[in-house]
């Protein structure tokens, strides 16, 4: 593995934190990496990685947003995080989510009407997003899965406290941009027909 990367490094993974080798690795797993010389051979440096050891959330990308969301309430990650813990314990019950990380760019819509008499400002009426996701889940048995996929949210009648309606999915292995086009649909369709509650 040195041979191929000259003048690079070769990356040290402690495998009780991963799922499969050949998935997505959290940059807590890394224990640390040899430095290679431009020879293709181990220099015999050894470089340790700070943030070495469990893995945590990690929502910066989302909550570091300038994006609006009130809808989401006054701790968007924490409704996004507890939202998906549910899909996961329906779909297997006792499943833990130990930690999730948002791994791109959220896509956001929003949809509203204007406000009578005030032409520079728009009533709220329907939002949703879509987030793209790494965690790591841990089944009743004790066996430790890394999932990536996308998760949605989608909320209408926001101009209605008392008639809101929200639905979630939980996509696995999905590209962010189908799961956007998709959204597009999903924010026109909840509160349309009666709700089939979180799809994975």
């Amino acid at each position: 593995m040195a041979a191929a990367n000259p003048g690079g490094s070769v990356a040290v993974i402690d495998p009780d934190l991963i799922g499969d080798p050949n998935g997505y690795v959290p940059g807590e797993a890394v224990q640390g990496v040899w430095r290679v010389g431009e020879d293709g051979k181990l220099t015999g440096e050894f470089v340790e990685n700070p943030n070495y050891g469990p893995p945590k959330d990690d929502f910066a990308k989302l909550t570091e947003s300038k994006h609006w969301l009130d809808w989401l309430g006054q701790q968007p990650a924490v409704a996004v995080r507890d939202s998906i813990a549910e899909i996961l314990d329906q779909q297997v019950p006792g499943a833990t989510l130990e930690w999730i990380k948002v791994t791109d760019v959220p896509r956001y819509l929003t949809g509203g009407r204007p406000q009578p008499d005030d032409e520079g400002h728009m009533i709220v009426t329907r939002a949703g997003i879509a987030l793209p996701f790494a965690l790591s889940v841990i089944s009743p048995r004790r066996k430790l899965e890394i999932l990536q996929g996308a998760f949605s949210w989608v909320a209408v009648r926001l101009d209605q406290p008392g008639n809101r309606k929200d639905q979630v999915w939980l996509d696995l292995r999905a590209d962010l941009d189908w799961v956007e086009t998709e959204l597009r649909n999903r924010i026109y369709c909840v509160g349309q027909a009666p709700a089939s509650g979180p799809t994975a």
